[in-house]
């Protein structure tokens, strides 16, 4: 027997308003001033100006960072903690998808511990716990909202830095889906696949347990029966809903059974080319779990029945199979790309590609480690 830790933040919001909710609790606090994390497009629809009115209603003053990029930056950071030390804030509100959480996160660290955010690259690197943050969620995907970690682009290295650190674990997360019915379905779409690979790669991890099994297959459930919906029609308050309660399952699955070499490749795939996470991890999903299948066939199993497959009677191998035709079926019906060659990807750099997420995969836990000619092979055929 093994000891083992489940991280979550103390409290978690959901549900349709719950955003009235969340601003009467950050006055609980006796919080005085916010930094705001957030990006331009949440600005221009009005989420911003909501929030901030709220806090305001209930005696919070706030500062906004509205500099967050798609992929956050070290600059970012630097950005947003001098205007957090020139205001004197007191605490830090992401509001966003994982963008503005993660550089949130990184904000509120550094605050703290001083330094670089490249200081903490790696696993609980930190001495001391962050700036408390609170983070209202606008996406259903990410779960940056309730984890410990914190993905930012080394813009030098053109890298993405993985800093896993329970100090960067905010105190509380809201997720309102009134907030996320403006997303555009692309958005919709990539962000989905993303909790729908957080889920299967907790479940396949080598540090999974019965309390992570149960949230990820749960949620695998729900975005099989409510991605689709999500995506279609952005008003349907119960798909956007349930989408909430499924990427906050996946993320208290992989919080704590932690990732593998999805995430390790599409870090790359992001960080080398700026593109879409959610995007990435959906087009490698499928290509890393035909690999995975050699030594996890039967959970991959267990994952087509949670999709709503039919798998009696099947060996394994072919269910996890019917498992992998499911994934790419889904992605095909929202409207995922096949390749990340159409992102932009290219052959050449793959080797390089390879390298990175060898090195990023390091305390990941995918159920088979693969070489180097392995990486490359599954970076070739998700071209």
């Amino acid at each position: 027997m093994t000891t083992t830790a489940f991280f979550i933040p103390t409290v978690n919001l959901m549900g349709a308003g719950c955003l009235a909710d969340a601003a009467k609790t950050i006055q609980s606090y006796g919080y005085q001033k916010a930094l705001i994390v957030t990006d331009v497009p949440l600005v221009a629809v009005g989420i911003v100006q909501k929030v901030t009115s709220l806090l305001t209603e209930y005696g919070v003053a706030s500062v906004v960072f509205d500099g967050v990029q798609p992929n956050p930056t070290t600059g970012n950071v630097e950005a947003g903690l001098a205007l957090l030390q020139k205001n004197g804030c007191d605490c830090v509100i992401s509001l966003g998808g994982g963008s503005p959480h993660d550089c949130a996160k990184g904000i509120a660290l550094v605050a703290v511990n001083g330094g670089s955010i490249k200081d903490y690259e790696g696993v609980d690197r930190s001495a001391k716990p962050q700036l408390p943050l609170i983070a209202i969620n606008t996406t259903a995907g990410t779960a940056s909202e309730m984890t410990r970690f914190c993905i930012i682009t080394d813009e030098a290295r053109h890298v993405k830095m993985a800093i896993v650190d329970k100090h960067t674990t905010p105190i509380l997360s809201v997720n309102d889906p009134e907030l996320m019915l403006l997303k555009p379905a692309g958005l919709t779409a990539a962000t989905g696949m993303d909790a729908l690979t957080h889920a299967i790669e907790a479940y396949v991890s080598t540090a999974a347990t019965p309390i992570t099994d149960a949230c990820a297959l749960k949620a695998v459930e729900i975005i099989s029966q409510y991605l689709r919906r999500a995506v279609a029609n952005g008003q349907d308050l119960e798909a956007r809903e349930q989408m909430a309660y499924a990427q906050f399952l996946a993320g208290m699955a992989f919080n704590n059974a932690s990732l593998g070499y999805v995430h390790a490749m599409a870090h790359q795939l992001g960080g080398f080319y700026d593109l879409p996470h959610g995007v990435c991890n959906a087009i490698l999903l499928p290509h890393v779990q035909a690999y995975n299948k050699q030594v996890a066939a039967k959970r991959l199993g267990d994952v087509a029945r949670a999709m709503g497959e039919s798998v009696a009677g099947l060996s394994d191998n072919a269910a996890a199979d019917v498992c992998l035709d499911a994934i790419r079926s889904l992605a095909a019906d929202i409207g995922i790309p096949s390749g990340v060659g159409q992102l932009g990807a290219k052959a050449e750099d793959i080797p390089t590609l390879a390298q990175n997420a060898l090195k990023d995969a390091c305390g990941l836990t995918n159920p088979k480690q693969p070489s180097f000619d392995e990486v490359c092979a599954i970076f070739a055929a998700a071209l």
